[in-house]
């Protein structure tokens, strides 16, 4: 049974089971130009946390949850078990895919590509316009999107530059500023950022942190 207190719906919505909807959420929200592509849908086991706005045309899995003050735009197709945290925002057009972290305050902009398992720390920044503005920009950005490859973990405060490939694997590490595209597997930091090892040479003092390889190896 979903639990739906003081919100707000706007037009024809498709809620899954066991659904909460905190107080001062703002859901499917049709855009001035008429871009949606249908109802809002949000699947099952979900949490869409107070003051969050979610725009008609979403498709989106179970186990979604929102922070406070998320907002996320029409059109986007998000997977199962996907967290986008307080005060981020995501635009139009985007495809986001299963077992995603957003965390707080992050800017992702229109047809930005983010495969599954990727984890994407505060304050992160994409660009996705080289010289705004931009005449064909639709065109140009489809062309060559921002895709955030499978597992790729993106640290706090990082910038993403327009028509970059985060590679499977690789780790950005806080503060970079990404303007060429990061290979698979490696660790890259810096303005502007620099490969600086392999994934599998990280270590972590405690022993908890394990390479994608180790994780890869105990699931089977």
């Amino acid at each position: 049974m979903s639990r739906v207190s003081e919100c707000k719906i706007v037009s024809e919505v498709k809620l899954g089971k066991n659904i909460i909807i905190e107080d001062y959420v703002i859901i499917g929200v049709r855009p001035t130009k008429e871009s949606s592509r249908g109802p809002l849908v949000i699947g099952d086991n979900s949490k869409i946390r107070s003051h969050t706005v979610i725009y008609s045309g979403n498709i989106i899995g179970d186990h979604f949850q929102t922070g406070h003050g998320a907002l996320i735009r029409e059109n986007n197709i998000i997977g199962s078990n996907v967290s986008i945290g307080s005060h981020s925002v995501v635009e139009r057009d985007n495809r986001i895919g299963n077992n995603v972290r957003i965390h707080s305050n992050c800017f992702i902009p229109e047809f930005v590509i983010i495969e599954d398992n990727v984890w994407i720390g505060p304050s992160l920044t994409i660009l996705n316009v080289l010289h705004p503005p931009c005449p064909k920009f639709e065109e140009c950005v489809k062309n060559d999107p921002v895709v955030i490859k499978e597992n790729a973990k993106i640290g706090g405060n990082v910038t993403i530059a327009p028509g970059v490939t985060i590679g499977k694997n690789s780790l950005v590490g806080a503060g970079a500023v990404v303007v060429d595209d990061v290979p698979d597997n490696v660790v890259v930091t810096g303005s502007p950022s620099k490969i600086i090892k392999r994934i599998d040479q990280l270590t972590c003092k405690e022993g908890y942190y394990k390479n994608p390889y180790e994780w890869e190896r105990e699931r089977k």
